[in-house]
C-alpha cells in the first residue's frame, strides 16, 4: 500500500483535514508516503494527541505532596507511605463497544490493566463505569449483557478481581454506550517505571502477542462520530488474549523488580507507532525498527497495517544491551515471546524499515507535537429551559412507599450483584469489602496494616444541567464515598466523555466540567494524576450527556477501621450528617416518577463537603460508627433502605423520624441534596459523634434506630413510608433481573 496515491479523499479517510495534510508536507518538506500518512493519522487523532482538549486539560489541578507521578505517563501514581505507591487510571472503550461489545469491553479492561503494570504496579482491582440506554430496548439489553460478560470474563481469566463500579441507564446513551474501565495497582516506589527509550544503541523489544490486522486504525475510529456504517467496522476492534495478558503481566513485573528495564510502554491505541514515538520523544531520542522482525498473526500484512495494528497483549520494552540475555531468559521462563526489533538512536527520527528498505522516516517530534486547537465555546441554548423548574407544578405522590419501591427497582439504583457475581471468587485475594457492600471497594495493602479504598463515580444528568457544578459534584461524591469506607481521599483520575468538540456548545460543556473538577480537586486536595478524553460520543439523535467519570483512591491507615454501608446491630442509633434541602432538580425521582430531566442541580458547597469528610475520617478513625452510607441516587429514603438490605444475610429494619424539616415530603425523601451521610452507631457513641460534627461545623441530627422487620419513616409523627424489609429487598435485588431474563 506504500504506492497508494494520496488524494484529498485518502487524506479525509485517514481522519486528517487538508490543512493538516499541508502542515505534514511542510514539516517533512515533501509529501508523505501512505504508511507515513497513517502514522500521522494515528498520532494526530484526538484519541492520541488530545489536540482539541489539551488547552483545557492544562486547567486541571495536578500537584500535591502525595503525587509521585502526575499526568503524562501510562498511569498516575500517589504515595501510600511505607515505600509504596498506588497507580491508577481510567480508560474508555466506547465506540468499539457498539461494534463488538464483548471483545471491546474485554480489551478496554485489558488495556487499562497493562497501563498499570507498565508502571511497575501489581494490579489489585478493576472497576467498571458503564452508561447504556433504556433496558426496555432489546439492543440495549444485548449490549449490556455482552459488555458485562466481556468485562468480567477477561478479568477472571487474567486473574484480577472486579471490585466495584457503577452502571447508569438513560435514553441519551442509546446507540453510543459509554464503557470506562478503572484499574488500580500497588507498587514499590523504587520500581516506578516510565515510558522512556533511553541509551543510544539499546535494544527495542516487542513482547507478548503477535501482530495482526485486528484493531488497525482503532485510534482514528475512536476519534470520529458513529454512523450507520460503524457497526461494520469490526476490523477496528482489537481481540484480547487474557491467557497471554496474565503471563505478560507476571513477566514484566519480574523484569521491573529485577531492574532489567530502561523503559516500558503498552501498545494500546495506535500500537507500534504510538509506543515507539512516545518513548523516543520522552527520552529525546530516535528509534529504528525493522518490521520484518515483528511476529505476525497473518500473512501479507503491509507496513501500514503492522505499524497501526492494535493487537492486544503487546508491550514495547527498552533494555540495556548488556542485560538483554537476562531479559530474554525472564520472558522465556514465562513463555512470553520476546523479539528484538530495533534500537535506540540519537537522531530523533522514527525510522521504519523492511529489511534494508526504509518505508517510513519521520522525526518523532512531528508525530507527537500535533496541531493544538482552541475550539469555539458557546453556552448551550437548552440550559435556560432545562434549569427552569417550578416545584409547585410537580405534584407530590400520595403513596410514597410505592415511590420508594419503584426507585429501588430502577436499573440505575437497583442491586448490581448479578454483574458482580460473575467475578471469579478465586481472584478475590485481598478484597476486604466485597462489591456492592460499601460506597467504595476496599483491598488490603500487603505487608502493612493499611487498606486501599477505590471508587468510580459521576452523574451525567448533573453535568448536562450544569456542567460546572456537575464536575464539582462528581469529585465531591467520589471523595465522600471514599470517606464512607473509612479512608482519606488521595487523588483522582478522570474519564471525560463528550460529544463533538467542533460543536461550540459541546466544547463549552467540556471546559465547564473541567473547571468544576479542577476547583473541587483543589479544595478537597485530590489532584488529577491521570485520565482520558473521549469525544464524538453521539448518535443520530444527538450527543450523550456530558459524562465526567471520576475514579478516586484513598488510604485507610488501619484495616480495623474499615466500614460498610449496611446496618449492623438492632438498637444502634441512626444519625444524619448534613442537612436536607428543598431540591429535586436532576434527581432520579424526578426522571422516574415525573419523566422530567430538568431543574437546577443541588447546591454544592466544597468547604462544607471538606468539613463533612474530615468529620467522617475522625468518626471512623475512632471506631465510633458501625456503618456509613452516602445519600446518592434516590436520596435519603433510598440510602436508608439500602443500609437495611445491602447485607443479604443479615437484613435490618429501621424506624426513622424526620422532624422539623420545612421541606416538601418528596424532596426530603428522594431529593439528592449533597454533602449528606447516614451513620449507624452504638447508642453510647452517639454523643461523641455529635460532638465531632459540631467541632467540624457539620449539621447533625439523630433520626432513628435500627431494628424490626420493616422500614418506617415518619415526619413529625406522621407516617410517610411503612414498608416490609422483604418488599424493599425484593424490589432492589429484582430491578435488573427482570430485564436480564428477557
Amino acid at each position: 500500500m506504500e504506492n497508494v496515491t494520496i488524494t484529498p479523499d485518502v487524506v479525509k479517510e485517514q481522519g486528517l483535514s487538508q490543512e493538516e495534510y499541508k502542515k505534514i508536507c511542510s514539516l517533512l518538506k515533501r509529501e508523505p508516503n501512505f504508511t507515513e500518512l497513517g502514522l500521522f493519522s494515528a498520532m494526530w487523532s484526538e484519541h492520541c494527541s488530545y489536540k482539541n482538549s489539551k488547552p483545557v486539560l492544562k486547567l486541571f489541578h495536578t500537584t500535591g505532596k502525595q503525587v509521585l507521578q502526575g499526568p503524562g505517563e501510562n498511569a498516575g501514581v500517589v504515595d501510600l507511605g511505607d515505600g509504596l505507591g498506588v497507580a491508577f487510571k481510567v480508560e474508555s472503550h466506547n465506540h468499539p463497544s457498539v461494534v463488538e461489545p464483548y471483545e471491546a469491553s474485554a480489551t478496554g479492561g485489558g488495556g487499562c490493566i497493562r497501563d498499570i503494570f507498565t508502571m511497575g504496579a501489581k494490579p489489585v482491582g478493576l472497576l467498571g463505569s458503564l452508561r447504556l440506554g433504556n433496558l426496555s430496548d432489546e439492543k440495549v439489553r444485548f449490549l449490556f449483557k455482552e459488555i458485562g460478560r466481556g468485562f468480567t470474563d477477561y478479568a477472571n481469566k487474567v486473574g484480577i478481581p472486579v471490585v466495584g463500579g457503577e452502571i447508569y441507564f438513560d435514553e441519551c446513551y442509546e446507540g453510543n454506550p459509554l464503557v470506562n474501565a478503572m484499574t488500580v495497582g500497588i507498587l514499590k516506589k523504587k520500581n516506578l517505571t516510565k515510558a522512556r527509550a533511553s541509551g543510544v544503541g539499546n535494544p527495542i523489544l516487542i513482547v507478548g502477542g503477535a501482530t495482526g490486522r485486528d484493531g488497525v486504525a482503532g485510534a482514528s475510529f475512536a476519534s470520529g462520530g458513529l454512523d450507520e456504517g460503524s457497526e461494520k467496522k469490526k476490523s477496528a476492534v482489537a481481540i484480547g488474549d487474557p491467557k497471554m495478558g496474565r503471563i505478560l503481566r507476571e513477566a514484566c513485573l519480574e523484569l521491573i523488580e529485577n531492574g532489567l528495564t530502561v523503559g516500558m510502554q503498552d501498545m494500546g491505541a495506535a500500537g507500534l507507532v504510538c509506543s515507539t514515538a512516545e518513548t523516543a520523544y520522552k527520552a529525546g531520542m530516535g528509534i529504528e525498527i525493522d518490521l520484518n522482525l515483528v511476529p505476525r498473526k497473518e500473512e501479507g500484512m503491509d507496513s501500514y497495517e503492522v505499524m497501526l495494528s492494535e493487537s492486544q497483549e503487546r508491550m514495547l520494552v527498552i533494555v540495556e544491551k548488556e542485560k538483554l540475555e537476562k531479559v530474554k531468559k525472564t520472558f522465556s521462563k514465562w513463555n512470553v515471546p520476546a523479539t528484538v526489533i530495533g534500537k535506540v538512536t540519537s537522531d530523533g527520527i522514527l525510522t521504519v524499515k523492511e529489511k534494508n528498505n526504509v518505508v517510513a522516516s519521520v522525526p518523532v517530534k512531528f508525530l507527537i507535537e500535533a496541531p493544538v486547537y482552541q475550539r469555539e465555546e458557546k453556552r448551550p441554548a437548552y440550559l435556560d429551559q432545562a434549569n427552569s423548574l417550578n416545584l409547585k407544578t410537580v405534584k407530590e405522590p400520595e403513596n410514597l412507599k410505592e415511590v420508594l419501591l419503584k426507585l429501588l427497582a430502577t436499573p440505575t439504583i437497583s442491586s448490581k450483584e448479578l454483574v458482580y457475581k460473575k467475578s471469579d471468587p478465586k481472584n478475590a485475594g485481598d478484597i476486604l469489602s466485597m462489591p456492592g457492600s460499601s460506597d467504595s471497594a476496599v483491598v488490603a495493602i500487603p505487608g502493612t496494616k493499611k487498606a486501599l479504598a477505590m471508587t468510580v463515580d459521576c452523574n451525567g444528568r448533573y453535568c448536562y444541567l450544569d456542567p460546572y457544578k456537575g464536575g464539582q459534584i462528581a469529585v465531591a461524591e467520589a471523595a465522600r464515598n471514599i470517606a464512607c469506607a473509612g479512608a482519606k481521599a488521595l487523588a483522582l483520575t478522570d474519564g471525560l466523555n463528550f460529544g463533538n468538540p467542533m460543536d461550540p456548545e459541546i466544547f463549552w460543556q467540556f471546559k465547564q466540567v473541567v473547571l468544576g473538577i479542577s476547583e473541587a480537586s483543589k479544595v478537597l486536595d485530590t489532584p488529577v494524576v491521570s485520565g482520558n478524553v473521549s469525544f464524538y460520543n453521539e448518535n443520530p439523535r444527538g450527543s450523550v450527556d456530558p459524562t465526567a467519570i471520576i475514579g478516586m483512591v484513598g488510604v485507610i491507615e488501619d484495616v480495623s477501621k474499615i466500614r460498610t454501608q449496611s446496618f449492623k446491630k438492632q438498637g444502634d442509633k441512626i444519625i444524619l450528617l448534613g442537612e436536607s434541602r428543598n431540591e429535586l432538580g436532576g434527581s432520579e425521582y424526578l426522571k422516574v416518577v415525573h419523566n422530567l430531566k430538568k431543574g437546577p442541580v443541588p447546591v454544592i458547597d466544597l468547604e462544607k463537603e471538606k468539613s463533612l469528610q474530615k468529620c467522617c475520617q475522625e468518626i471512623t478513625g475512632h471506631g465510633l460508627a458501625n456503618s456509613l452510607h452516602d445519600c446518592s441516587e434516590g436520596g435519603l429514603a433510598v440510602a436508608i433502605a439500602e443500609s437495611c438490605i445491602t447485607d443479604g444475610s443479615k437484613k435490618q429494619g429501621a424506624s426513622i423520624n424526620l422532624s422539623g424539616a420545612d421541606i416538601r415530603n418528596d424532596a426530603l425523601l428522594f431529593g439528592k441534596t449533597q454533602t449528606r451521610i447516614v451513620i449507624s452507631c452504638p447508642p453510647k457513641n452517639a454523643d461523641k459523634i455529635k460532638q465531632i460534627a459540631a467541632k467540624q461545623g457539620v449539621p447533625v441530627q439523630e433520626i432513628g434506630e435500627v431494628g424490626g422487620d420493616g422500614l418506617t419513616i415518619k415526619k413529625d409523627g406522621r407516617i410517610l413510608i411503612d414498608a416490609k424489609i422483604k418488599d424493599l429487598d425484593s424490589a432492589w435485588r429484582g430491578g435488573l433481573k427482570k430485564y436480564l431474563e428477557k
